[in-house]
């Protein structure tokens, strides 16, 4: 204790906001930020996602806009996600390994436009081009393999990185899959392509929204709970945090993000290394119905949840609501 009252009254420096703001002990820039994009095939399509009021998918030319405002608003990273195509689904994803797939062009179509000014983050998993909506590959019982769906995630990630990504984002939690991305990476002259892992990955009921976006929702076939975390389970976040930085993550990823708080908070305190926290798209829709129904202010409820993350430790938070939250943030 270091007072006592009325020596000590804490409320003095929260009496005005030039002095609230002179003792906040944690801030929030557009810096912060990683925009999660979802990419479809087409020119000048722009496709409403209605179960996530406000965000939509986008054709490549679409993405590229969204990137150069995503430059002139501070935010330093968008991640893409696709909607792959019926016809290229399959059981193997064997579209993953193509190197004119529709993330390949997005990827490359970015680079052009914005170089440098903006970081390009890619999801590794095969959801989005299996025709069954699992992550890996399937044995004959139906169950997710775990190092035959590394090999294949190997050659997805070569694949971004020769197209121009800047960051790797392995979000399919099979086992050793970042030590084989990183010497794979390595021996083909990557050096400083960034793994930013999905270490802690939990078998969510808050994910709906992006199966939607990215249409593997009605196409999977029983559950995830064979290779994403149990929401019951902290201690193991930390090993899988472990094993992962072992096998050459630069960055870990806390996933979904504000239910999951005490894990980032955790895996901060315990290696040091630069957590980011994924705000889920029912963790946004949740924010937009929310406000829709009037139960809280929607800017500031983006804001204070921004600050959550940072305050549990977070470097940088994805998030939908990233070209918002900047501008409120830039004034």
């Amino acid at each position: 204790m270091t007072g006592s009252y009325p020596n000590t009254r804490l409320r003095r420096t929260r009496a005005t906001g030039w002095s609230r703001a002179l003792h906040r002990e944690t801030l929030v820039t557009p810096a912060d930020l990683i925009w999660p994009m979802f990419v479809t095939e087409g020119s000048g399509v722009e496709e409403p996602i209605s179960s996530l009021p406000g965000v939509s998918r986008w054709s490549v030319d679409g993405i590229v806009a969204r990137a150069k405002e995503a430059v002139e608003l501070g935010i330093p990273v968008v991640a893409l996600f696709p909607n792959t195509q019926a016809d290229r689904r399959s059981d193997d994803g064997a579209e993953a390994h193509n190197p004119d797939n529709l993330m390949c062009r997005a990827i490359r179509a970015i680079k052009d436009a914005c170089g440098d000014d903006i970081g390009v983050l890619t999801d590794v998993a095969l959801d989005p081009y299996t025709s069954h909506g699992q992550d890996g590959l399937l044995d004959d019982k139906g169950y997710v393999t775990n190092d035959d769906t590394v090999a294949v995630l190997v050659d997805q990630a070569i694949n971004q990185a020769e197209a121009g990504a800047d960051i790797i984002a392995p979000s399919d939690m099979m086992d050793g899959r970042i030590r084989a991305i990183r010497m794979a990476l390595e021996m083909g002259g990557h050096h400083n392509i960034q793994i930013m892992s999905y270490a802690a990955k939990y078998a969510s009921a808050f994910y709906g929204p992006f199966r939607d976006a990215v249409g593997s929702g009605g196409l999977l076939k029983g559950d995830k709970k064979s290779y994403q975390m149990d929401p019951a389970n902290t201690d193991e976040a930390l090993r899988e945090v472990e094993l992962d930085i072992a096998e050459g993550a630069d960055s870990v990823m806390v996933k979904p993000g504000m239910p999951y708080l005490d894990i980032a908070r955790r895996v901060k305190d315990a290696f040091g290394v630069p957590v980011f926290a994924y705000q889920v798209s029912g963790e946004y829709a949740m924010i937009e119905a929310a406000a829709a129904a009037g139960a809280g202010d929607r800017e500031a409820l983006v804001l204070e949840t921004l600050l959550a993350f940072k305050r549990a430790g977070c470097s940088g938070v994805l998030t939908y609501h990233a070209p918002l939250a900047a501008k409120l943030l830039n004034g």
